[in-house]
């Protein structure tokens, strides 16, 4: 099947990129995590079932999407969402958001539930956000949570050394970060690492997402950052919700934060062997659960 890159414009002034594969009837829409793109979701175009017909955005600020205006907020990708599926003529779909993009999902969700069929949390940010603590003199996270992009784009551990290898299109900096982090288990074969991490210095708005993250709560909980607004509640759309056992980016407890507060819609499955990047570790894995609960 033939997958395209193509953009469109939208009301707001940005312009979104996007990867759109042929055939299939049942739209399913793809929202890649931080540090990426829909370059990532490559694997997926490959081998999902023909049955769908899907479309893999990139948020504003990332890949070939524009960055006129920055963001401040999650929701602010979400209503780029909203404007992009009214673009493509999207009535109802079902939204797959990966990590940051699980959050994004989420967002967009709560405020239009009836416009997702079934919603899929891949390692989603938590609803109570991504904090970034305060690193000790010797690196250690303390309890003290970052609040502002200035103390954020310091962070000595999770924030200036992306940055700096971002300055310096640093490819061997950045894949030994993502070795560290997110390809714990599996590494994408070469030639398709080495476009990932191309891909990874399109991005323009890393801090901005993280400042995003640290104050995404839609939850009914104060997150040490902000008050949460209580859009948990909002998710009408059966939800499933995915964890690799040894993911080393969301932990156990953001996922049981999550599947408090979105309820009864929400099913958990983990899945074994798998980090951060089940699309690497263990693809067939993960699409036999993702197509089963969409099938169901």
């Amino acid at each position: 099947m033939t997958v395209t890159l193509d953009t469109v414009d939208l009301p707001n002034g940005e312009t979104i990129g996007y990867r759109e594969r042929d055939g299939g009837s049942v739209p399913v829409v793809l929202l890649h995590g931080n540090m990426t793109s829909s370059k990532h979701w490559d694997v997926i175009l490959e081998a999902m079932d023909d049955r769908y017909k899907l479309y893999a955005m990139d948020m504003r600020g990332f890949g070939e999407s524009s960055y006129e205006e920055p963001i401040d907020s999650l929701a602010d990708f979400a209503e780029d969402l909203a404007l992009f599926v009214d673009e493509l003529g999207l009535e109802r779909f079902h939204l797959w958001g990966w990590s940051t993009g699980g959050g994004v999902a989420m967002e967009y969700a709560a405020t239009h539930p009836d416009r997702v069929r079934k919603l899929v949390l891949l390692a989603p940010s938590s609803t109570r956000g991504y904090p970034i603590y305060r690193k000790d003199e010797d690196g250690n996270p303390t309890d003290e949570v970052l609040t502002t992009r200035e103390e954020i784009a310091r962070d000595p551990v999770q924030v200036a050394p992306v940055l700096e290898a971002h300055e310096r299109e640093d490819a061997a900096t950045m894949k030994a970060i993502w070795n560290q982090l997110i390809y714990v288990n599996d590494e994408p074969d070469p030639e398709r690492y080495d476009e990932y991490v191309a891909d990874m210095f399109t991005q323009r708005n890393l801090v901005d997402v993280d400042y995003a993250l640290t104050r995404f709560n839609i939850s009914d909980e104060h997150n040490g950052v902000t008050e949460g607004t209580g859009r948990a509640s909002d998710i009408e759309a059966d939800t499933l919700v995915l964890r690799g056992e040894n993911d080393l980016v969301i932990t156990e407890a953001m996922i049981e934060e999550t599947l408090a507060d979105l309820g009864e819609t929400a099913t958990f499955v983990e899945l074994e062997g798998c980090g951060h990047s089940p699309p690497i570790d263990d693809r067939q894995q993960l699409l036999g659960e993702v197509e089963s609960f969409l099938a169901s």
